[in-house]
Parts: structure tokens; C-alpha cells; sequence
């Protein structure tokens, strides 16, 4: 196995029209592996300039790609696949030492993506029109285009997941991609361009680093197309109002203060291993889909609590970079100062610390962003832990018995992007699913995705579906057309 600074990519600068150019400003700025706090080195910063100079670029390329034949676009898309899976590893150690990730799991990132791109493949033929029967002297039909340029703004938490899996439903569908990675953990976004930025018409694909300017300005440009956010519910909210005034196309996924419901017929061993694999501990909590609010009826509380406890001390904590680690560190200073804020909120409201709750002793762990799993019990839907999603490693465990009573506290939060159902009752399981307020549920598992089943939000946890058919869809327009014979 090579280390990191063996397979880090060689380009730092920014990509658009098939080249690799320096910022406008000449600025960088430099991202650090969160686990040591040693650099990785510097990446350029873009500016409104260079952000107009990659959207003309991305049209470009648009007018190429988009009269490529769809067929033609799917094998472009396979050879992309096949590229990502040919470099799984490097890019997983990439992302291990950049984001905080476990090498080991982020593999399954790496290979998501290539997925993804064999996916959306497979699907071009389905943007399918249809034909109207307005009577034998008129031919109306509809047909599905390309939008134009489409940007991408991804999150930290899988960054290369994120930048290769959201770019296959664009470009199948024939529109340009514009990638902002995160500033925290852009390194896998940039090589994701080395490695398939060349198999595309120039302008097609297309990576800015940067920070706000970069991604006001692409929010704002007029020639982009739709923007597209993973993130948080603040920043979505600013895309919708940024992206009004050209009424431009948005799609978001966004936060989620997820619910798991164990009916009192669940069996427990099982509930507690879906409650600590709901939880995302191996990303440290940092999984907008993260089920931190674990509701437990009274019958079985005890023992699932138990099972909870077992399950998390036996998490290899570790290097992400080591083989063996099972759960790595948080993103940066900032986000591990937000975790034990909430922490101490819990402890000062009266929730009941049984796991984690300090940052780890060994000073191994010093220079990093590390803290353990914590769990919280006599949790009540009031505590601020049980409202506010703290994206990091702390579940909250709440005690029912009514369950009109846990229902209306699962259904309280504005957020409703996923939720987890645990009985044997099949009446139980699809009488609750029907009422929780959330856009993708489990029952009876936790935290699986699957290609083809639509992933998104109520309320305020996003617009839009991803992953899915639905994803294309929304990539492109319909347009109708009315023949008179």
C-alpha cells in the first residue's frame, strides 16, 4: 500500500476548458490532513473572473457534448467508470488523508462513484418524450434537452463520492459540469479531473476550487444553468435566494436530524446494530443522513441501550490513513468545537452521558480533530441535541410509549430527510413509514443506499431526488411540439 503524498494529484490549479490554469488573482490557500495537521499542500482560489472565464468555457463545451449521440455519451461515461474503479485505492487514500475518512470505507466511495457513472449510463434512453392525440391533422410530442451548464457544490464528508456520483446524471443527460469541491477536502476533486477530464470534449468537465466568492459567483452567473448543493440548510437557503434572480433551476440535499423508531416487537440486538450503523460513527457523525435521534420504546430501552454501548466500544478509532481504523476524525477545529458545544448543551439540559463525551487522552490523537463515539440517554424532544442537527458523532436515545406522542416529536423538526423503522409488525412498519415526514425511509436497516432508489428530503432537508432516475430527469427540460399536418 503506497501513503498519501505518493498518489496526491500532481495539478492544483483550476480546470475548465481542458486545461489546468492558475488563478486570475494568483491566490491559493492550503488544505491540511485533519488527523496530523500537516499540509497537503496548495490549490488555486477562484475568483468571479475566473468563475466567468470556466462558465463560457463549460457552454463551450455544452454545444459539443450536448450533439454527441446519447449511446455515444454512455460509452464516454463506462470508460469514466473504468478509469475511478482502475484508481479506487489512491483515490480513497486521497480522500482518507484529506477529509478524515477511514481508507478502508472510503474505498466504497471510490467505487460508488464508478457506479454511478455505469448507472446513469445505462439509463440515457429513458429521457423519453411522448406523443399527445389531438386529432388526425396535428402531430404533438414532447422531447427531453440538456440545460446547458450545471454546477456542482459538494460537501466534505465524501468528497470524492460526492464530485464523481452527482456528475453522472449531468453529463449523461448531455449538459456541461462545473465541480466546486469543498475547501476543506478538494484534493480527490482535482484528481477526479486528471484522471477523466481528458475522455470529455474540452468544457465539458470543469473543477473550481475556491470559497464563497468562487461559489457566490457561480451561483449568480447567467449562463449557468441549474446549481446543485450538498450542504447545509443555512447555505441552501442562500443558493435559493442567489439563484432567484435568474431564476435559474436548484436542486439541494441538505440537512437531517434523522429519526430511528424501534416498535416494541423489534428485536433488540438488531435495533442497536442499525441504531450505531444508522449513525454514521465511522464518518464521525458527519452524514447529513445520520439517524442521531434513536427512539426506543420502554419494553426494550434497556437492552438496546446495552447493545448501543457494546456496539461503539468496540469501534477501532484510529488513523484514517491505517487499514485498521473503523472511524477516523472530524473535517477541522471547527466542526470538533460545534460537537462538544452540543455536548455540553446535553450535559447542562440534563440528558445522561453514557458513552464518548471528552476528546481521546492518547496523544497520538493530539494534533487531529478526534472525538469518540458519545451516546446520550434520558434524552427529551425539548433538549437541543433532540432538535438541531450537530453533524457529528452524538446520538441522542429518547424513551416512548404513546406512539401518537412520538410521532408528533419525530415529525416536530423542520428537517425530514430520512428515518429508520424497526418492527416485525408489516402493518406497524408501513403505518409508521406512511407517517413520519421524511423522504427516504428503512425499515427494519439503516443507512444503505441503493442506485436507482431516489434520495432526497422533505421540508427543509433539500429539493429535488438524486440517485436515481428522477436525478437525469431533473437535468434536463421539456419542450412541446405541435406539428399541424
Amino acid at each position: 500500500m503506497p501513503t498519501y503524498t505518493d498518489v496526491l494529484p500532481h495539478h492544483r490549479n483550476l480546470y475548465y476548458g481542458g486545461q489546468w490554469l492558475k488563478a486570475g488573482s494568483g491566490k491559493t490557500d492550503t488544505t491540511i490532513n485533519p488527523a496530523t495537521g500537516e499540509s497537503l499542500g496548495s490549490w488555486a482560489v477562484a475568483d468571479a473572473t475566473d468563475v466567468d472565464a470556466a462558465v463560457r468555457k463549460a457552454l463551450e463545451g455544452f454545444r459539443v457534448w450536448r450533439a454527441v449521440k446519447p449511446a455515444d455519451r454512455a460509452v464516454i461515461l463506462r470508460q469514466a467508470a473504468q478509469v475511478i474503479r482502475d484508481h479506487a485505492e489512491e483515490i480513497a487514500l486521497i480522500d482518507s488523508a484529506d477529509s478524515g475518512g477511514p481508507y478502508r470505507r472510503m474505498i466504497r466511495d471510490s467505487e460508488g462513484g464508478a457506479a454511478a457513472f455505469e448507472f446513469f449510463a445505462g439509463l440515457v434512453t429513458e429521457m423519453k418524450g411522448s406523443t399527445l392525440p389531438l386529432g388526425d391533422d396535428t402531430l404533438n410530442y414532447t422531447m427531453r434537452e440538456p440545460l446547458g451548464v450545471v454546477v456542482r457544490i459538494n460537501a466534505y464528508n465524501h468528497p470524492f463520492l460526492f464530485a464523481a456520483s452527482r456528475a453522472a446524471a449531468p453529463l449523461a443527460a448531455g449538459n456541461a459540469l462545473i465541480i466546486k469541491p469543498p475547501d476543506q477536502a478538494p484534493l480527490s476533486t482535482l484528481r477526479l479531473a486528471e484522471l477523466i477530464g481528458p475522455l470529455f470534449p474540452p468544457g465539458v468537465i470543469n473543477v473550481l476550487t475556491g470559497g464563497r466568492e468562487c461559489g457566490e459567483a457561480l451561483v449568480e452567473h447567467p449562463l449557468v444553468a441549474k446549481v446543485a448543493l450538498i450542504g447545509s440548510v443555512p447555505t441552501g437557503k442562500a443558493i435559493a435566494r442567489a439563484a432567484a434572480g435568474t431564476l435559474k433551476k436548484v436542486g439541494l440535499e441538505l440537512g437531517g436530524k434523522n429519526a430511528l423508531i424501534a416498535y416494541p416487537d423489534s428485536d433488540p440486538a438488531k435495533v442497536a446494530a442499525g441504531a450505531v450503523n444508522g449513525m454514521n460513527f465511522t464518518w464521525c457523525g458527519q452524514s447529513c443522513g445520520s439517524t442521531s435521534r434513536i427512539f426506543l420504546h420502554d419494553n426494550i430501552h434497556d437492552e438496546v441501550v446495552e447493545g448501543i454501548l457494546k456496539a461503539v466500544e468496540a469501534y477501532r478509532f484510529g488513523l484514517p490513513t491505517d487499514e485498521a481504523t473503523q472511524m477516523g476524525c472530524m473535517i477541522s477545529a471547527q466542526q470538533l468545537s460545534k460537537t462538544e458545544h452540543y455536548v455540553a448543551l446535553a450535559l447542562k439540559e440534563g440528558a445522561r452521558l453514557v458513552a464518548g463525551g471528552a476528546r481521546p487522552s492518547d496523544p497520538i490523537y493530539s494534533r487531529g480533530f478526534f472525538y469518540p463515539p458519545t451516546v446520550f440517554t434520558d434524552v427529551t424532544p425539548d433538549m437541543t441535541i433532540a432538535r438541531e442537527e450537530v453533524f457529528g458523532p452524538v446520538m441522542s436515545i429518547l424513551r416512548w410509549r404513546d406512539e401518537d406522542a412520538m410521532i408528533e416529536a419525530v415529525n416536530r423538526s423542520e428537517l425530514g430527510l430520512t428515518a429508520s423503522i424497526w418492527t416485525r409488525n408489516l402493518a406497524t412498519a408501513h403505518r409508521a413509514a406512511a407517517r413520519v415526514e421524511a423522504g427516504y425511509i428503512w425499515i427494519n436497516g439503516s443507512s444503505t443506499h441503493t442506485l436507482g432508489a431516489p434520495f432526497g428530503g422533505y421540508k427543509q432537508s433539500g429539493l429535488g431526488r438524486e440517485e436515481s432516475l428522477e436525478e437525469l430527469l431533473e437535468c434536463t427540460q421539456l419542450k412541446n411540439i405541435n406539428v399541424s399536418l
